[in-house]
């Protein structure tokens, strides 16, 4: 079997396995992605970025006139999704490094559609999100005895935005807080509590979907930029004018940005931390 070359890297401290694989000819079955991603038995990672051309990949290959690399991207359980907005910007990086992008605006396929990503001369990436959707009627999240209203925010996917005095107030977040109504969400919601640290500044905690509390969360920090300056009285749809916040996750901080058109944009480091090569006879008895 040829040698199965890997790197590591994270985007706020949400970390990944990077497969570069042109061809799309390495076989990524969901055990195979899931044991990669241990962080006890394998390299680790909250999930896979599989780096694939979009003409060799059969979900892509529609997307290769705009885009000539695909995002394959799949969470740490195995199971695959379609957007990762930190695992983007960590993808751009590593096709910067691989010498198949420069500094400058780069298309990258994902099951979300083709995303505009911008490399900048300092370092830092900026992903294009797409749009905001604020679905109507009122939300309410749990925790304990406390109990907040929540802004509804959908980025694609679903969130409940709840401004907080205190982080500590969220609790350990080991289990999914309690909302209502529960028609609000029939398939579980990303929560954030969210507090101010200063004029268009705030930090949060998130509890994602399925996965608990987590170091950063790419649309968790753009559903709370949008939130954030709605409660501020800000909509640039209205205004005409483009509305910045930095938004500190545990894991770092990101720049978000809402456009007049309603477009998000997504600015963060993006880390290569180290490259190597996966054990080609263990991933083969892991992947059956």
């Amino acid at each position: 079997m040829t040698r199965i070359a890997f790197l590591k890297g994270h985007g706020t401290e949400n970390d990944f396995v990077i497969v570069p694989d042109p061809e799309n000819a390495i076989d990524l079955s969901p055990a195979a992605v899931a044991a990669l991603c241990d962080r006890r038995a394998g390299i680790g990672g909250d999930g896979l970025l599989h780096v694939v051309k979009s003409a060799a990949h059969p979900e892509a290959a529609h997307m290769a006139p705009e885009a000539e690399w695909f995002m394959d991207y799949r969470n740490g359980d195995g199971s695959i999704a379609e957007m990762c907005g930190n695992g983007v910007r960590v993808f751009a990086r590593y096709l910067q490094r691989a010498g198949h992008a420069t500094e400058g605006d780069l298309a990258v396929a994902t099951r979300g559609g083709v995303k505009t990503v911008h490399i900048a001369k300092e370092g830092d990436v900026t992903v294009g999100m797409g749009t905001a959707r604020l679905p109507e009627g009122d939300v309410t999240v749990s925790v304990g005895e406390r109990s907040w209203p929540a802004l509804n925010v959908n980025m694609g996917n679903p969130h409940a935005v709840a401004f907080v005095d205190d982080l500590a107030h969220a609790g350990d977040l080991y289990a999914a807080p309690p909302f209502s109504p529960a028609s609000a969400y029939p398939d579980g919601v990303n929560v954030e509590f969210v507090v101010d640290r200063g004029p268009r500044h705030v930090a949060l905690r998130v509890y994602e979907r399925g996965a608990g509390e987590t170091r950063s969360c790419g649309t968790g920090a753009c559903a709370v930029a949008v939130a954030t300056a709605r409660r501020d009285g800000l909509d640039p749809a209205a205004t005409g004018t483009p509305v910045t916040y930095t938004v500190d996750l545990p894991g770092g901080t990101l720049l978000i940005t809402e456009d007049p058109d309603g477009e998000i944009e997504m600015t963060g480091p993006a880390v290569i931390v180290a490259e190597g090569e996966i054990d080609a006879e263990w991933l083969e008895s892991v992947a059956r």
